[in-house]
């Protein structure tokens, strides 16, 4: 988007204890580790995020693996990833044209999605990925993957300014966007920027439920 890496993009959305701010800025890879964290505190109790993920004697092994997936390999490298000032909350989105990858990537991540999810849980998260993945638009838009903000930080307008900052950017690009809910709190949210359910799907093999949301751009 228009705004170089690393300057913040809006100072808008919310506002944090004593009235401050909350600044909304690209992600530079200097972020990461700061992002994997924060989004494994605030999915720690999404059931989505637990189906895909290890449920045992290495699940914090797990969740470290799939988030930082997440962030290093599949999004920050596409340049529309957003934090704040503080990095207390995350936002994970891919471009138009990014979000599907081929057989060579998927062996490539292979490895990494084996230390998220398990010898035994694998099979399940590669079904569900694939039902996920036949109901995903083809035509362009803009793909959220992941939104969390830290759990000590929350009620505070964080993900309303995260939101509010790739939105407008969207209205303003004409550019449609794509997510997946995954708990009723957060499609309320999703749903407060314009965006629908058009879709509820539940994840094979006796899995949550993810509501399929789009959104498409404001007229002028």
């Amino acid at each position: 988007m228009d705004a170089p890496s690393g300057k913040p993009t809006t100072e808008t959305g919310g506002q944090r204890s004593g009235r401050e701010p909350v600044t909304v800025r690209k992600a530079t890879r200097a972020d990461a580790d700061a992002l994997v964290d924060v989004l494994v505190r605030s999915f720690d109790a999404d059931p989505v995020a637990n189906w895909f993920v290890r449920q045992d004697d290495r699940r914090a092994e797990g969740f470290e693996a799939f988030f930082g997936m997440a962030v290093r390999q599949l999004t920050l490298p596409h340049g529309e990833v957003y934090t704040t000032s503080d990095r207390a909350g995350a936002a994970l989105w891919v471009p138009p044209g990014k979000w599907r990858m081929g057989w060579a990537r998927q062996l490539l991540l292979l490895p990494r999605g084996l230390r998220a999810a398990g010898p035994r849980g694998l099979p399940r998260s590669l079904r569900s990925l694939t039902a996920l993945d036949r109901l995903h638009p083809r035509w362009p838009h803009l793909y959220g993957m992941f939104i969390g903000v830290d759990p000590a930080e929350q009620g505070r307008g964080i993900g309303s300014a995260l939101m509010r900052t790739v939105v407008e950017q969207c209205d303003r690009r004409g550019l449609p966007a794509y997510l997946e809910g995954t708990a009723e709190d957060n499609v309320r949210l999703y749903e407060r920027f314009g965006f629908r359910t058009v879709q509820r799907l539940a994840l094979p093999g006796g899995g949550p439920t993810s509501w399929l949301m789009w959104r498409m751009p404001a007229s002028e």
